[in-house]
């Protein structure tokens, strides 16, 4: 029990503060009031690009074919096949789906979940890379396209928020790691480093829930989030996300990637980062959360299943997973 609530803490903590927030937005509104969502996105953003290894990173851009897939897989097919599957959902919660498909790589789970499953991380670390520096370009082209007049938003406020939230930091991380006595300490303390930034996320998570929260309460009956629209959510998001893993590796295949590129390809292509969707989300509309958290659920259960089945079967298979 003990080893099932450290391995899965996170995402039973992210249901309980989406529940909590939702569920008691007065209760919870003195303490998202004393929180910045900007500062805690920037704050986290450099945390989580702090530990990632420069020379890692020139390794993989020396052969950046398979980055570059899985950029393409996560910045060019997932926001379409989001859209499509937005159709079936009432335009609030359509939004938040289609945001979900256009935000970048997650700056954490993408390459743990890799070399969990005897990936190459690497490669994992460069799509990251390229989807988040490139995202204050790709979400808002790609979200004048699909979602257009249905959400009045100051696309030269996202793309400024998004230059000087994300991109920055990642950039003022990845120059200060540069100099050794940081590299080292980032490095040796990444654990902590990763659990402070998915504290931060969770405060976004509460923020955005709290004015979800609020929102539902002016909703005449909740309409909007009756039982069959969260089932056809659940089933869009799961239903999106084992599409785009299961692209990673039939494009893989096809162009004859190695197996530890494939699943970098796959996760990487596929997961969604929850702290850039947050804050989106509440510039957008804050039913637009509920997609994003759903999707982050559902990508971290069902990669958890995919990378132990993989790794499992190369260790009855013989092979050394960390290869």
């Amino acid at each position: 029990m003990l080893s099932f609530l450290r391995q899965r803490w996170f995402l039973i903590v992210l249901i309980a503060t989406l529940v909590a927030g939702i569920a008691w937005p007065g209760a919870m509104r003195p303490v998202v009031d004393r929180m910045s969502g900007d500062a805690i996105l920037a704050i986290v953003t450099f945390i989580m690009a702090l530990p990632l290894e420069t020379g890692v990173l020139w390794r993989a851009v020396r052969r950046p074919g398979p980055a570059w897939l899985g950029a393409v897989l996560n910045s060019g097919i997932a926001p379409p096949l989001g859209w499509l599957a937005s159709l079936l959902l009432p335009s609030e919660l359509a939004v938040g789906l289609v945001l979900a498909a256009t935000v970048p790589t997650t700056l954490a789970s993408a390459a743990v979940w890799t070399r969990r499953a005897g990936g190459n991380d690497a490669v994992a670390f460069l799509v990251t890379m390229i989807t988040n520096l490139g995202c204050f370009l790709v979400i808002p082209a790609w979200l004048t396209l699909l979602i257009g007049i249905r959400a009045e938003v100051d696309f030269g406020k996202i793309v400024l928020g998004l230059i000087l939230l994300v991109v920055l930091p990642i950039i003022v991380a990845q120059l200060l790691r540069q100099w050794p006595p940081v590299g080292a300490a980032a490095t040796r303390h990444k654990p902590l480093l990763s659990g402070i930034a998915q504290i931060g996320v969770l405060s976004m998570v509460l923020v955005g829930a709290v004015m979800c929260g609020d929102r539902l309460a002016a909703v005449d009956g909740n309409s909007i989030v009756s039982v069959p629209n969260v089932a056809i959510l659940l089933s869009s998001v799961i239903a999106l996300h084992v599409v785009l893993v299961a692209l990673g590796f039939t494009f893989s295949r096809l162009l004859s990637i190695a197996p530890a590129d494939a699943i970098a390809v796959a996760f990487a292509g596929s997961q969604k980062t929850l702290m850039v969707g947050t804050y989106l989300a509440m510039v957008v509309g804050p039913l637009a959360i509920l997609p994003m958290v759903a999707y982050h659920a559902a990508q971290l259960v069902i990669d958890t299943l995919i990378a132990d089945w993989l790794r499992q079967r190369d260790d009855v298979n013989g092979l050394d997973p960390e290869l």
